[in-house]
């Protein structure tokens, strides 16, 4: 049986409290900048006109991503696969979803805005770090802002040693591509896959 109507999905759930409401904010308070300040990690959504979902990994040193203001959010285009799921996504609806994360705080941060990808001088040289300058940057305007609290990262356990696999477990990233396109070069050992990416970074 499946749940076809909002009727009935709410009706297996209390209604949410009034802090959980309330706390969703129209902008960056003092603590979401602080969090975005201290946050290596960002899990990135994005919709296209069709419906097309996506949703891709950001990553780089504590405060790669800038909170010039609280309505404003400044994302450096890292070199990636050149896919662009992500950016065409943005080009046709402009709609964005961000997760931030910080190593060791089992709560998170989850903001919704809108996002224009930029050329502008300014701003390329506002996220330059010690690498490089980025082709583009995503400027997101803040919509809602709510810190969500630590129950799912808990049940995880994400940030405790002992709960971490061992990357021996997996295949490399090259050996389990190289299974699914069937090909008949070998796949890249993990030494090799770590190799280039530390040349890609």
């Amino acid at each position: 049986m499946d749940i076809t109507s909002l009727e009935a999905l709410r009706g297996l759930y209390e209604l949410p409290q009034d802090r959980a409401v309330r706390k969703q904010l129209p902008a960056l308070d003092p603590h979401c900048r602080r969090f975005v300040e201290l946050s290596p990690f960002v899990v990135m959504s994005s919709v296209g006109a069709s419906g097309r979902l996506d949703a891709s990994p950001r990553g780089g040193s504590p405060g790669f991503i800038k909170a010039p203001d609280a309505k404003t959010l400044l994302i450096p285009d890292a070199p990636g696969n050149n896919r662009l799921d992500s950016l065409e996504n943005m080009v046709v609806t402009g709609r964005v979803g961000l997760l931030f994360l910080v190593p060791g705080v089992d709560e998170t941060l989850r903001v919704n805005g809108t996002a224009v990808l930029s050329l502008d001088p300014l701003l390329i040289e506002a996220c330059r770090d010690a690498r490089r300058a980025p082709k583009l940057v995503i400027r997101v305007t803040v919509e809602e802002a709510y810190l969500h609290c630590a129950k799912a990262l808990m049940r995880a356990r994400l940030w405790e040693l002992s709960a971490q696999v061992s990357r021996a477990v997996l295949p490399s990233l090259g050996e389990m591509v190289k299974d699914q396109l069937q090909l008949s070069a070998p796949g890249e050992t993990q030494d090799e896959m770590l190799q280039y990416y530390q040349g890609a970074l």
